[in-house]
Formats: structure tokens, sequence, C-alpha cells
């Protein structure tokens, strides 16, 4: 499966250390504005080697639109681009062809298929998201009344202890965790630092809201809009939990705490639904909360087997994030993007 949305679809191509990756965007209507710098801008937020505490690999990450855009406006046709790789270290994996990595792909991959990519984990590296955030972009454009602002909430055991409402989200990109809240994200810096030191890797968590969505889109039972919004932020490497609202805390409530009584316009006096009711959209702020697990190759010495089954050691080389979750941010919004640019679609089918 290597495509995600009805109307408006992304396909995808490329392993990590292959030639280039890219992809397709189908259904995206003609006429919509599209500013190639723009792409490039959020293709910089989620590349490597941008900070000390992500991986470094050096990539420029330049995208090249093939199809589908004339003179700055899309056509109405597939739009194709391309992501080409420059730099590629494929012999520091060489010491993992016949060897499989904890808590990675490399077993299930030759589980099911036999036979895989072990080149930085080839089809199933994170390498892949770098298209989902072109096409995210394009998502974005077309929702252009929607706001959507994605940011580090926790690092490890550091956290935020502000609501999302007491944010300033114009600070996210200032911070090289991408955490608006300047005391906590230099709590959680400190604690990738000291991982990175350690030869080991921390996980933390992403929130992310979509502020402007109108009430109506979504399915009300198998397409239910927050169903949808969880297969998209699963799909992400290193994704280990979803949660939107109240989320598990709404298990710890009484009815009468958690209902969002409705008031006048259409709002209600809270927003533990999070935006969604009976999978629709609400009117209010959709949020949610992304868990990532620490990056699994670390560069301490692991126990492991090989392809024949025997216990061996392993000793990680190459490049790798300590903490992928600073990087992940873009790529939350580009899914969420695409999600919403889809219903907002699928929703004009709905009634005359």
């Amino acid at each position: 499966m290597n495509s995600i949305g009805q109307l408006f679809r992304l396909t995808t191509f490329g392993e990590s250390h292959g030639t280039a990756i890219g992809g397709i965007v189908d259904g995206c209507p003609a006429g919509l504005s599209l500013d190639e710098k723009t792409i490039q801008k959020e293709l910089d937020r989620r590349k490597p080697g941008q900070s000390s505490i992500t991986t470094s690999r050096k990539e420029s990450d330049t995208v090249q639109i093939l199809s589908g855009l004339f003179e700055g406006k899309t056509t109405g046709a597939p739009i194709g681009f391309m992501i080409s790789n420059e730099d590629q270290s494929s012999k520091d994996y060489s010491n993992l062809k016949e060897v499989y990595r904890p808590s990675h792909s490399d077993f299930t991959y030759d589980s099911k298929y036999g036979f895989r990519d072990y080149r930085g984990g080839g089809r199933s590296s994170a390498r892949e998201t770098a298209n989902w955030v072109v096409a995210g972009v394009i998502a974005k454009q077309l929702l252009h009344s929607v706001d959507i602002n994605a940011f580090v909430s926790s690092v490890g055991e550091e956290f935020i202890e502000k609501p999302y409402q007491e944010l300033d989200f114009t600070q996210t990109e200032n911070s090289l965790v991408r955490c608006p809240d300047e005391e906590a994200a230099t709590r959680m810096i400190a604690a990738i630092e000291q991982a990175k030191v350690e030869g080991d890797s921390i996980g933390g968590t992403i929130i992310c809201v979509a502020q402007g969505v109108p009430s109506g889109w979504g399915e009300p039972i198998f397409d239910k809009l927050h169903a949808r919004l969880a297969h998209a932020m699963l799909s992400i490497n290193a994704v280990k939990g979803f949660e939107y609202g109240s989320g598990f805390c709404g298990a710890k409530m009484k009815g009468s705490a958690h209902n969002d009584n409705f008031i006048e316009g259409s709002k209600t006096t809270s927003n533990l639904s999070g935006g969604i009711q009976g999978g629709i959209s609400n009117g209010m702020n959709i949020y949610f909360r992304v868990a990532f697990k620490p990056t699994a190759t670390i560069m301490k010495e692991q126990s492991t087997i090989n392809k024949k089954g025997e216990a061996v050691k392993l000793q990680a080389e190459g490049r790798h994030d300590p903490c992928i979750v600073p990087r992940a941010v873009p790529v939350v919004e580009a899914m969420t993007a695409m999600v919403l640019a889809d219903f907002y679609l699928l929703n004009k089918n709905a009634k005359i």
C-alpha cells in the first residue's frame, strides 16, 4: 500500500539510499496557486542535518516538480515530483546485510518479502516522509481557511505544562526542538543532548491543532474523521500512540464533566470532544497528541540475531537522530493537511 487518500490522493516511491524518492498527488483541483518556495521551506523543516540534535546526514531535499503545474498554478493533472538522494553512505549499513536491528522492520520485512534493502531500511526509512511533506504543502494551500500547527509537547519526562491555548505557535520555529515554550524547550534539548552523549535515544510527543475546520467534515461509520487522522498518524515511522480531545483522560471522567454543552452560535462551553463528534467535525478546534518511541538505532551494543537465527552482538554505525520528534513536526502537519483536504473535497458531495 503506497497510497493514502480517496479524492486527494498521494502515491509515493523510492528508498532511503536509492537514486531518489518522490510521488504523485492526484485529485488536486485546477487553478490552485502553488509556490514552490513554500514547498521547499516546509521540506527544510524536516530535512536532516539542521541542528546539533538531529542526524548529521546532509540532504538539500530540493524538490523538482515534474508535472501538474503551469505558470504557478495546478492544472488538474497529477502533480508529479522527485527529491534526489545526495548524501548516501550505504557502506555504513553493510554490517546489517545478515543481521536484524532490534525494534526495526528488518526482521518483519524479511518475513513478508523474503528479501530486503538493508541500506538504511530502504522503503521503511523515515526518509519517505519527505514525500508526505510535499503533498502536505499542496493540501495546506487547498485548505486556505484552515490553520494547522504542530509542536513538540514532550521529550522523555520533560513536557509543556501549559495548555495549547496559552502557547504562541509563532515561536515554534525559534526552538531547536520545535517547542513554543522556551522554558520547557530548554529542558527538552538537555534531555536529547544527554541521550546523545550516552549513545542512546529518547522519545516524545507532538500535539497538533487544526483551527478553522468547519462543521460537517468526516464520515459517520468507517471513515470517521478521527479514525482517518489516527490512520495517518500511525502510518508515520516510530509512532506508538494517538489520542484526540480528552483521549485516555476521558476514561477517568463522568459524563456530566466530560460532555461539551452547546451554547449560542453552535459553539461548546468546553472542547473535550477535540472538535469531532460522531466522526464528523463540529466547528471547534481539532486537537490531538501523537506519541513517538525512542529512535530504534542507538550507538550502544545490543543483542540480536542474524538471518540464521543465531544470537549475535550488534554495534550500530551510520547517522541517526537521538530524538525523532523535532523533525516529525512538519510531517504531522502534512499528514493532517492531507486528511483534511480529502474530507474537504469529499464533503462537497454530501448535500445539494
